[in-house]
């Protein structure tokens, strides 16, 4: 899908699109109107089949607070590829009295233009998914025919292409790299030797993990001894991802979730091209058994000691996982944060909280959760306040942490960037250009910041209203 981009005129005007950008602007100069920079809202990158676009975000938030009352746009599908997505935004801005024209085919109230305005947003939903599926059969023709890798970045070891990053033809040995790759293999396979031994190995012999960290995570090295590249073999189809079907913790600000990766069976993995070999086909073999045979010795498979909230604990001072532990020759069990053994492993100071009594905790949560079955009230209460805005905060701590995130990631592109010009690998001209790019998202993204916060200082104000309001009811 072609990226689109917003324009308008505060308290006036709103126009969608970014390559008829000029046909926007002599429009509204016809109908005696003046652009503003400030108004003008990109979403580069995002498929029109999502709601969850920045660009989009700001517009439903500036319509919410009454300041645009007319839109404009080429055509439906630069609303929205997906023909519910646009029937929910094209009522929303309704009923927040703002104004939609079109300028391909102008719109009104007769039922034939809205049923006209229905059937191009079934075709811009077709259009969409037919042209996702032809992307994916041609990429699966090219994967087949060995024409094309799986991925974008070599794994750790090897080294691509510069200027043909997807081409097996030019995938290398990096040979420091692959020569640690090889001692990895090696040393997981001592007797006695887990992952957390190789990755307390590797951090003392001062080797930095793929991502340049001097500590090396746990499943960084289950990728690597899994992964058949090493044996000289890609494969495609390996891993199949979804979105996650529960919270990963309650400690955790809302935001977005990572996909979950399952393997998929080996029969049904596609191989597509042949690499240089780091390790043995037997050495491999030897090291997948180990995996499952460790991996039925995880903490997650220990049931010999119930725990009311097994899985569900979380440490309030470093929100990390807390493991049920029982201790030996006693019947006292304890929810431990899983950041003392981690942090201890990976060279840092441990988490400093205290064990939790399991009884105690499971006894207060179970009281609790009879309490709300047995007086459903108080949960229809509980709902009534998040369905009312008490659910703002978080979220939009959220969006502030997502924002800082992307501003982070320009300033290290920058720094990448400047650094490349100093050392004359790319010219001047093309350093400009490529600076300008990153300090317009990066003042896109600053804008976004500010309106936040003034979303919510709002918030704040109409909840104390509504805490007065309470107030004065009561007394």
């Amino acid at each position: 899908m072609r990226p689109w981009q917003t324009a308008g005129e505060s308290t006036s005007t709103f126009v969608f699109n970014k390559l008829p950008l000029d046909r926007l602007r002599a429009h509204c100069q016809e109908q005696g109107l003046t652009l503003s920079d400030q108004l003008i809202f990109r979403d580069d990158g995002y498929s029109g089949a999502r709601l969850n676009r920045p660009g989009l975000d700001r517009l439903r938030d500036a319509v919410r607070e009454r300041s645009v009352d007319r839109l404009v746009l080429t055509a439906p599908d630069r609303l929205a590829r997906n023909y519910v997505h646009q029937m929910v935004l094209l009522e929303e801005l309704e009923q927040h009295g703002c104004r939609v024209e079109f300028l391909d085919r102008p719109m009104s109230q007769d039922p034939h233009d809205q049923l006209l305005l229905q059937i191009r947003g079934a075709v811009s939903e077709y259009e969409r998914i037919l042209i996702t599926e032809r992307m994916r059969r041609g990429r699966l023709a090219k994967l087949r025919a060995g024409v094309l890798l799986p991925w974008t970045r070599a794994p750790y070891g090897y080294h691509s292409h510069p200027d043909r990053p997807r081409d097996p033809d030019g995938v290398t040995l990096a040979p420091a790299e692959a020569a640690i790759v090889a001692e990895i293999y090696a040393h997981y396979l001592e007797h006695g030797v887990g992952l957390l031994q190789v990755a307390r190995t590797l951090r003392e012999r001062k080797i930095c993990s793929p991502t340049g960290k001097p500590v090396w995570g746990v499943a960084t090295l289950r990728g690597i001894l899994s992964n058949p590249a090493y044996i000289g073999q890609v494969y495609t189809g390996r891993m199949q991802y979804r979105s996650p079907c529960i919270r990963r913790s309650a400690t955790h600000p809302i935001g977005k979730h990572r996909e979950s990766g399952t393997l998929t069976p080996p029969a049904e993995w596609i191989p597509v091209a042949t690499i240089p070999a780091i390790v043995s086909q037997a050495q491999f073999d030897t090291v997948q058994s180990k995996l499952a045979k460790n991996r039925t010795f995880a903490r997650r498979n220990n049931t010999a000691h119930p725990y009311l909230l097994r899985a569900m604990v979380s440490c309030g001072h470093c929100s990390l996982a807390c493991t049920g532990r029982t201790l030996a020759h006693s019947s006292y069990s304890y929810y431990v944060c899983s950041g003392k053994s981690k942090a201890a492993a990976a060279g840092r100071e441990p988490c400093h909280s205290r064990f939790a009594p399991a009884l105690q905790l499971d006894d207060l949560v179970w009281q609790d959760l009879c309490k709300v079955l047995m007086h459903p009230s108080e949960l229809a209460q509980a709902l009534e306040r998040a369905h009312g805005g008490y659910w703002l905060p978080q979220e939009l701590q959220a969006r502030y942490e997502n924002l800082r995130k992307g501003r982070v990631s320009l300033g290290q592109q920058l720094d990448r960037l400047t650094e490349a010009y100093l050392h004359n690998i790319i010219p001047l001209d093309e350093y400009e250009r490529r600076r300008r790019d990153l300090e317009q998202r990066d003042h896109a993204l600053a804008e976004q910041e500010a309106q936040l916060s003034a979303q919510a200082e709002r918030h704040e104000e109409h909840r104390f209203i509504h805490i007065y309001r309470m107030t004065n009811s009561t007394i």
